[in-house]
Formats: C-alpha cells, structure tokens, sequence
C-alpha cells in the first residue's frame, strides 16, 4: 500500500502472488462471460451468428509490422506515440483469456470509442489465446503513453480490498466504528476533521446511529479508508457470521494528509512502510490518536450485499465497473480513459510483470502520464503484495485502429 494515496477499489512472496489471481479469475470465467454477453448487446447491434474463430479481415498470427504508423496524439497530460506490436514486452506470452474477464467488465459500461469493439470481445471470450492476440493486431494500434515533459519512465503501485473481523456491536475488543455518511454531510464542507469527529460533541451527536459495524485496530479501520473499499467478516448478534463489502460513500472533504510522512516528520520512524507503521503503534500507544489526527480525512462507507461471484471481484471502480485481480488498475483520467485496455510493463525486486490490463479506476494519488495503481485482490497476500510495491512502470494504451 503507498501510504500517500487515499485509495477507494493487494501477498507473501512472488509465487503465491501470481498464483492467486489465476484461480480467483478462472472461477469466474463462465459466468463473467455470461454477464458480459448480455451486458455489451445494449451497445453495439449483434452481429450475424459467428465462431470465435471468425476473425476480421487481415487478422492473422502475424505482427502487423508494415505500413506507416499514425501520427503522435496528445491525450490531456500525456502524449501517445504508435508503435509497432513488437515493441510491447511478453505481447506473445501473457495469457489473454485472464484479460478478458476485465475487457467483458469494461463492456457494461464502455466509452465511445470501444462500445462498437464490444460484440468482437464477447464473442473472443472463448477464444485461444493466438486467436484473441491475432484480432488485437487487426483491430487496436498500441502507443507508447509518454509525459509531455520529463522521463519517459512512471511508477507503479498497488492497492487491495483489505478483508477485516468486524462486530455489529461495540465490545471490549471491537471499539473502532465505521460509519455510513452523517445525514449533515452535505450541508457542511469541509465536513468535521478526524479529530472532531472524536471530540466534539456536534460531530458524535451527527455520527450517531450511523455506524455499520465496529473493528478492533484503528490503523485497520485508517487502512480501510485509504484503499476505499473492504471487506467485513462480521459476527451477527444472533451469533451468526456473515462477509459483506464496505463500498466507498463519502469523505469529510478533508485533506489527505499520510500518516507515514508525519511519523518521517517527527523523527518517530525510518521505515514507513505500514509494517514499520503498525510497530510504532505498539511502542507508542499514547501517541496513537495524535499519528491520526495528523490525516484529517475520513472515508464514510455503505454496505453491499456480497454474492458468489461478486466475491470473484474487487469492488467497483471509477468506470463503475468491478475491478479484476491483477487485471485492473487505477490511471489519471486526463492520460488514460476509463475502460482503455493497457499493455503493463514493470520489473522490480518484487515481481516482472508483463501483460494486458485495463484502465477501470482512479486516485487522487494517481497522477501523471506514466502512473498507476495494480490491484492486486482481496485479503491478506493481496495486501502484502500491493504494500511493497512500488517500482519502474512504461505503459503502452492499445486504441482502436
């Protein structure tokens, strides 16, 4: 986790990591092809009947390395400059099929420009994976996603839906709420700071009765709020447990300000990583709530219902789709929009990626051309992963010919 995003929408070594998102997606697969055949028609008019293998013309196992290439074009913050297919790293290994389930996702709510693409994609779903990179070279053009000035070269971070034990009911262990938005949250912005909301006693009379559920730690509950979205395993009070979603709602309309950066500031810590964090807090536990109060911000939550297969995704993105494990990632809109797929190069101490991922959310930390945040999946080795990561990034958006 990077401890300056906010983030709405990652594991204990590199093998389990990449092993994870595989099973999670394959489980899925039938059914999220199924959502997105009947997502995608309201978009595009159905084509007559075809196979998978019927590709379009000039779509072959070939690189489509003749020809002029387009003109560079200026998207927002970032310039785009055409590339030949052999450029993008791993193009000919990443298994595409894991792709694909985000690309149907991004299908229930496309942009303009790939709303008529989205009829092909359905019907390529079950499609080899030479089947689906051959339709790629026919009909998308990659271009190298460059800054309009400084180093070609970005970062890459990750994030993940944190899975926590929560209570319906304070208790001696569970004392740290999770509040859905106060009734007076729009008639006040800035809303109350964190360390009103403690204190003063016109925020507490507005947050009461609007908590959903109370955890134990309140660096959990802080670490909820920056990725955005969670997961609760919460004990009823007929003594029944249930898992739920935490869906991001609101915030304070306070600053961000990182907890990490305070403790640097204060000579507290050398290591800001959240371990080194969580440590602090076990040597210091006077000084807790002064560490929280130094971030203003609050997140409010809802409650979402969570099915067998919602439980295959993360929660859902700024495009207002879910977000798929090690396959979604957040970008800057002003660079990368919404639903774009995105060829993703990184290598590092942590992990090598190399593969076919699609731009479904966003962060106010997320800015820049060369910019994103890898969503990494829910739990405990997703959050490992997604806590460490932080290395070189090159993009590549694959646009419509």
């Amino acid at each position: 986790m990077n401890t300056s995003s906010n983030k709405a929408p990652r594991a204990s070594s590199k093998s389990k990591a990449m092993t994870l998102f595989p099973r999670i997606i394959k489980t899925a697969a039938i059914i999220a092809m199924a959502g997105g055949l009947v997502s995608c028609a309201v978009y595009a008019p159905e084509p007559p009947p075809a196979g998978p293998t019927d590709l379009p013309s000039g779509a072959t196992g070939r690189r489509d390395d003749a020809g002029p290439l387009p003109a560079p074009m200026v998207q927002g913050k970032s310039r785009w400059v055409a590339v030949r297919w052999g450029e993008l790293p791993g193009f000919e290994d990443d298994k595409l099929f894991e792709a694909w389930n985000a690309w149907l996702k991004s299908c229930e709510r496309p942009g303009p420009a790939f709303a008529p693409l989205c009829s092909e994609v359905r019907r390529l779903s079950i499609a080899s994976g030479e089947e689906q990179r051959a339709w790629m070279v026919a009909r998308l053009q990659p271009y190298r996603v460059e800054p309009l000035q400084g180093p070609a070269e970005g970062l890459l971070t990750g994030y993940y839906e944190p899975m926590l034990d929560a209570s319906r009911q304070a208790s001696a262990s569970h004392t740290v709420p999770l509040y859905r938005p106060p009734a007076t949250l729009a008639s006040r912005k800035p809303w109350f700071t964190r360390q009103e909301m403690d204190t003063l006693p016109e925020a507490r009379a507005a947050l009461r009765g609007r908590e959903i559920a109370y955890v134990a730690d309140p660096l959990d509950a802080l670490m909820l709020q920056i990725q955005g979205s969670g997961r609760l395993r919460i004990a009823e009070a007929d003594g029944s447990q249930r898992t739920v979603r935490l869906a991001f709602a609101g915030t304070n309309d306070q600053p961000y300000r990182s907890v990490g950066n305070w403790l640097l500031s204060q000579g507290a810590l050398r290591d800001a990583s959240w371990p080194g964090i969580k440590a602090w807090t076990v040597q210091n536990p006077q000084r807790v709530n002064e560490m929280l109060w130094s971030n203003p911000r609050t997140v409010f939550f809802r409650e979402e219902a969570l099915s067998e297969l919602d439980a295959a995704f993360g929660p859902r993105g700024a495009q207002g789709v879910p977000l798929t494990p090690g396959r979604s990632i957040a970008v800057d809109r002003d660079s990368i929009p919404y639903g774009t797929p995105v060829w993703l190069a990184s290598s590092g101490p942590l992990v090598n990626l190399q593969k076919l991922v699609l731009a479904q959310d966003t962060g106010s930390a997320i800015v820049g051309a060369v910019r994103a945040d890898y969503f990494a999946g829910t739990g405990g080795e997703a959050g490992d992963m997604a806590g460490r990561l932080k290395q070189p990034l090159r993009l590549w958006v694959l646009w419509p010919k």
